[in-house]
């Protein structure tokens, strides 16, 4: 008796002989593009650091690197999902992957607004991070070994056709998560100027009484306003009210995704065995065993025992890890270095296109850095990823540094290009590793052993997000203790209603910014919020070093691990 799940069987999918095969990349570009959504999650960092405060976080709020971390979990269950579902994709075919992938990633959205709506971190994490993560690396390896089928002949291409989309996610995924929550965002009550009301100060939060009640609130400064979703009056709004908006978002998209990417799912097709491209010869053995291009297989098991495996994990994992922090922080980072120095350029628009921008070159990136591949090679293409990489990411902390003496958009220029370049080839590194797999190991497993190095990328979704929230942090803490020493103590006393003594409480209740700060420091104090990120590029330049070691060192796969027919 045939299962009611047969349909979506690999044996029932296969093109007839007349089918053309360029019918095949736009549903992998349409599923890619609804999971590549994920490169756009910076956009959600400041509405969840804001649920009940809205206009500025509150005491209550979740903090920044709380909600970094969901990024990294999804990250990191997107390469789990990928490794164990390699072989399982090998059997059961790409329509099967591509629909479980839909039901994640749209259920993912759903369970993850649950979680914002009654504000429990552990549900969006399992909502967006685990099961959404699943969805990620189901749908992320569902097209690569079908269009790497579809194209011997063109191997680099077709992966970067397959992974194109994923990296364009945030193009369209940017603007719309943007757009969706200013629809929904419902602005907090606002009770006036700061210097109009009686605000009270207990343990680091602010209280204002009002018809014999005790309302918490937050205050927006000048250097907050800039920073809020839809742009407010500086003043006292009471924590609790408005709508961030976010929540909505979750649930509309949730829907969006699942109906898109079950549409593309149903749209797969594999080609018979045997099968190849008119007029295509493959090309032949070579006799001296020295180039990295094999004729032959590697079984996914095999692969492991491999050196060669390996040293494509760390080179992909280097150069994700070098990428990826950055990106879960995208939009934030871009207001820190800028958005003080040259507010009248860099404001919440401004950080938003940038992320769009990262998505433009991060999907131009996955297809024209996998094409070449095509024709200089898959290891002199990832000699230049680091080799530029390492100039590119030293480059940051420079353009930022002189920002910070110097208010000039030549800086942003700089910082622009070399983060839009960076991303070119963060992007056309998870292109080309398909091909370069496909190089070394053969073209027959290699679905389920791409989907075991993306391990990596679990790896690196770990270590980028912790390289960077941590150092900034470690950054954040000095830079306060610095900016209060330069403070007068009794104007400090009267803008936050407590001591300097209590520094450490008003900071963990986010009372206490840098921005804040800044307003009391002496004239010609050095805003120190666009060096927070100079240590994190240094270390990251530092991993691109071992990347372009290992990538030197690769050698061609043993005979003795060949598949024997």
């Amino acid at each position: 008796m045939a299962s009611p799940l047969s349909f979506l069987a690999k044996e029932h999918i296969v093109a007839p002989a007349d089918f053309n095969r360029w019918k095949v990349p736009p549903a992998s570009i349409a599923i890619h593009l609804c999971i590549g959504s994920v490169y756009a999650w910076s956009i959600y960092n400041p509405p969840l650091t804001r649920l009940f405060g809205v206009a500025v976080p509150a005491a209550s709020d979740w903090s920044l690197q709380s909600v970094t971390w969901i990024f990294s979990v999804a990250i990191v269950f997107l390469g789990l999902s990928a490794a164990f579902a390699g072989r399982w994709l090998e059997q059961v075919g790409p329509r099967m992957v591509g629909v479980v992938a839909a039901l994640c990633w749209g259920g993912g959205y759903l369970v993850g607004s649950l979680g914002i709506y009654t504000h429990q971190l552990w549900l969006l994490y399992l909502g967006y991070g685990v099961i959404g993560g699943c969805g990620l690396g189901l749908g992320y390896v569902s097209p690569v070994s079908t269009l790497i089928r579809w194209f011997p002949d063109r191997r680099g291409m077709a992966t970067g056709l397959a992974i194109m989309g994923f990296g364009g996610g945030a193009i369209i995924g940017a603007p719309l998560k943007r757009y969706l929550m200013q629809a929904f965002y419902q602005a907090p009550d606002y009770l006036g100027p700061a210097d109009q009301l009686t605000l009270i100060t207990e343990a680091g939060r602010r209280f204002v009484e009002q018809a014999g009640q005790r309302l918490e609130v937050v205050v927006a400064g000048a250097n907050d306003v800039a920073g809020m979703l839809v742009r407010g009056a500086e003043g006292v709004y009471v924590v609790g009210t408005g709508s961030t908006g976010v929540a909505q978002t979750f649930v509309v998209l949730g829907f969006f995704y699942l109906v898109v990417m079950l549409i593309a799912a149903f749209s797969y097709r594999v080609p018979a065995p045997g099968w190849k491209p008119a007029g295509w010869t493959p090309p032949q053995e070579d006799p001296g065993h020295k180039k990295l291009v094999t004729t032959h297989d590697v079984d996914i098991d095999e692969a492991l025992k491999t050196p060669q495996f390996y040293q494509l994990w760390l080179v992909l994992c280097m150069n994700v890890s070098a990428g990826i922090g950055v990106l879960g922080v995208a939009s934030t980072m871009m207001s820190e270095i800028f958005g003080t120095t040259l507010p009248t350029i860099v404001d919440g628009a401004f950080a938003t296109t940038y992320v769009l921008m990262i998505s433009v070159f991060n999907m131009l990136g996955r297809f024209l850095w996998a094409s070449s591949s095509d024709y200089i090679g898959r290891k002199n293409t990832y000699w230049i990823f680091f080799a530029l990489g390492i100039v590119l990411y030293c480059s940051v902390p420079f353009a930022a540094t002189q920002v910070s003496a110097q208010p000039a958009a030549l800086w942003l220029v700089l910082f622009y290009g070399a983060t839009m370049l960076i991303f070119t080839m963060y992007g056309g590194g998870f292109s080309t590793i398909p091909a370069y797999l496909a190089d070394v190991f053969g073209t027959r497993f290699v679905g389920g052993i791409h989907g075991r190095l993306l391990t990596a990328w679990s790896t690196a979704g770990v270590l980028g997000p912790l390289a960077i929230t941590s150092l900034r942090q470690s950054a954040l803490v000095r830079a306060i203790e610095d900016l209060a020493g330069k403070v007068d103590p009794a104007a400090f006393q009267e803008r936050f209603g407590a001591p300097l003594a209590q520094l450490d409480q008003l900071v963990a209740a986010q009372t206490v910014t840098i921005g804040r700060l800044m307003e009391l420091a002496p004239p010609g104090t050095v805003d120190p919020t666009p060096g927070l990120y100079n240590s994190t590029m240094y270390l990251m330049a530092v991993l691109l070093a071992v990347g372009l070691v290992s990538n030197a060192l690769m050698r061609p796969v043993a005979q003795k691990h060949y598949l024997k027919e």
